[in-house]
């Protein structure tokens, strides 16, 4: 597909940018101290420490014996993606230079932050411990589901600390203006609450490849609902518990290369590529809760 540039006569070195918010699932990252990449391919090591139980002690013989082990399980990134633009020099230079200079913050904050935020989400929403439909349709209704997502958790012994709450602008604004002795309960219980647009947050997302026609533009669109009761389903609301997710990058290359530099065109080319993992772990299941609208 062609480059599309309006140039400008008179020039005023203000950029009309298009308003997004940047990626909202950022404070799940996974601490590197419990996530090792390896070199030498494509996965990488996730810390998983198992021990004995108490056994009963003896007066004779004392204490029984217990065992502890630290193993490291292999994970393979399920996320890889890309994108190489081509900018004309002349095209920039009589743009003001405001095209190149803007370019890769831009193509970041408008499509590489929402759909990482969109496949993580609907990953994580795929493998919650639980999963509850509903419509809330009101904010009581709202504080209620709330609660009992709370009472969920604390029933499956999921630590009360790190449980972020991600939640839509329309239900969230309702109950935090209610400012009620309940409302504000309710909200402190979780480490952080985010808000999260509807367009990044659904239940089920297909990746475009920029490859056919009616996908020349790449980026992701919402699944059409599937078998599941959940799937392919807008999300009200998911409170994650932070230690149980797998998410990280394991590779993320930015790549300027210069007019001078380009042996095919007198052009300069940005690059995108990005690589990682979005997952559960195994044990932690239950550490996730998802509600979906109805």
């Amino acid at each position: 597909m062609a480059n599309s540039i309006t140039l400008i006569d008179n020039w005023i070195a203000v950029l009309d940018e298009v308003y997004q918010a940047s990626a909202k699932s950022a404070g799940l990252d996974t601490g590197n101290n419990l996530l090792k990449w390896m070199a030498q391919d494509k996965n990488f090591k996730l810390a998983k420490l198992t021990m004995d139980g108490l056994g009963d002690y003896s007066r004779s013989n004392g204490y029984p014996v217990g065992d502890v082990s630290l193993t490291w399980e292999l994970h393979a990134p399920d996320y890889e993606r890309g994108r190489m633009f081509t900018v004309d020099e002349m095209d920039d230079e009589e743009s003001a230079r405001l095209l190149l200079m803007n370019l890769a913050g831009e193509f970041i904050r408008t499509k590489v932050a929402p759909e990482l935020d969109a496949v993580r989400f609907a990953s994580y929403a795929a493998l919650a411990g639980t999963k509850v439909s509903a419509t809330l349709a009101a904010p009581a209704d709202v504080l209620a589901a709330l609660r009992t997502a709370q009472t969920t958790l604390d029933e499956a012994e999921v630590p009360s600390n790190e449980r972020y709450l991600f939640i839509t602008p329309s239900l969230y604004k309702p109950i935090h203006d209610m400012d009620t002795t309940k409302s504000r309960e309710v909200l402190s219980e979780f480490a952080s609450v985010v808000e999260v647009p509807q367009a990044r947050f659904c239940t089920a997302v297909t990746l475009l490849d920029g490859v056919s026609t009616a996908e020349k533009a790449g980026g992701f669109v919402k699944t059409v609902a599937a078998q599941d009761v959940v799937a392919g389903k807008n999300i009200n609301f998911e409170v994650i518990h932070k230690p149980a997710v797998l998410q990280a990058l394991k590779h993320v290359k930015p790549k300027f290369i210069s007019a001078d530099a380009n042996q095919t065109a007198d052009a300069w080319k940005y690059g995108y590529r990005t690589y990682g993992i979005a997952d559960v772990q195994e044990l932690k299941t239950s550490g996730l809760y998802l509600h979906a609208k109805a």
